[in-house]
């Protein structure tokens, strides 16, 4: 049971990361792709606002698609937890714990679940299984 359960918060985070990246990098999914995000970035002191929307939006796309694979999950690791400590750093942390006042809360929640899986690896539903078991 716990390789499935490796698997499904691989899947469910990580293809949620994806969707976040598409969302900065294509206007996907709701998103305003580069120029818009970065915009907004610029408007709350970001700059170069498109270029670190880009950046963002590759490391969330990339991220999430490594952790959904269970490809290379330390990497996935590494590149989640920088784009989201990037959120806590530029926009929620100043405004404390919770969700409810725009704050840290879920970033760290995704922090802890990229930390946990690159510590505990990606089970034997994945690739990392199979090129290095």
């Amino acid at each position: 049971m716990t390789a499935v359960g490796l698997l499904v918060v691989r899947l469910i985070v990580g293809l949620l990361f994806v969707g976040h990246g598409a969302q900065k990098l294509f206007g996907w999914f709701g998103g305003y792709g580069p120029k818009g995000t970065g915009g907004w970035m610029e408007s709350i002191g970001i700059k170069p606002g498109v270029l670190i929307a880009v950046l963002a939006g590759l490391m969330e796309l990339v991220g999430g698609l490594l952790l959904a694979l269970g490809l290379l999950t330390p990497v996935a690791g590494v590149l989640i937890v920088l784009a989201m400590l990037g959120a806590i750093i530029t926009v929620h942390g100043k405004n404390g714990v919770w969700a409810t006042a725009n704050g840290y809360e879920y970033p760290l929640v995704l922090i802890a679940v990229a930390v946990a899986v690159s510590l505990i690896g990606a089970g034997p539903y994945s690739i990392d299984a199979a090129l290095f078991n």
